[in-house]
């Protein structure tokens, strides 16, 4: 009995570890330095790419555009971008599915960090290591919302596809938003450790 639950205990490790866990530290540090660079070149190439698309029917670029949901909606914001404009658009969503693989990798590497760090060897740590396994679905989330938001660009005119990237951005941004608040809450936890 006993052989069988440290059976499945290992099950339960190896199901919950993640690729982070079979780098060595060395290598996670260079890794860390690399994909933190690109996050900040790619964040400032996103934001460049979507000042041009803001205006009073898309007050939020490209994310008026994500959370459209209608069809009615999403004509609106694409009647309010120019032609030119529209190449932001098409470039920006081109772009986003490098970003998309740019930002998850990001959160979820700072994430095995503070996991490593607060949680190595105690029941919390398998938390960790689902939100980053959480973030790479993120990344495919967004990947499918760009799909549809393209359809949308050139001219499939069905509600499928605004009711589709609406719900994709929805879950995209809840995974996301979970995945910043267990960084922070558990950045907050080993400052005060320090301090103590």
């Amino acid at each position: 009995m006993y052989l069988s639950l440290a059976k499945h205990k290992n099950r339960l490790k190896k199901m919950f570890s993640t690729p982070f866990n079979k780098i060595s530290k060395r290598t996670e540090r260079k890794l860390t330095f690399s994909i933190a660079s690109l996050f900040f070149i790619a964040s400032i190439v996103m934001l460049y790419l979507n000042k041009p698309l803001k205006n009073d029917i898309a007050p939020n670029g490209i994310i008026s555009f994500e959370f459209a949901n209608t069809l009615e909606r999403s004509q609106e914001i694409l009647a309010s971008w120019t032609p030119l404009t529209k190449i932001f658009v098409g470039i920006g969503l081109g772009f986003d599915f490098l970003y998309a693989v740019i930002y998850s990798l990001f959160i979820a590497i700072i994430i095995h960090k503070i996991n490593t760090y607060l949680w190595s060897k105690k029941p919390f740590y398998r938390y960790g290591n689902l939100l980053i396994w959480s973030l790479l679905a993120a990344a495919l989330l967004d990947t499918l919302e760009n799909i549809c938001l393209i359809k949308l660009l050139i001219g499939n005119t069905k509600q499928h596809w605004a009711s589709m990237a609406y719900y994709f951005a929805s879950t995209k941004f809840l995974l996301i938003a979970l995945a910043i608040l267990y960084s922070v809450a558990n950045s907050i936890l080993i400052l005060s450790k320090k301090r103590s």
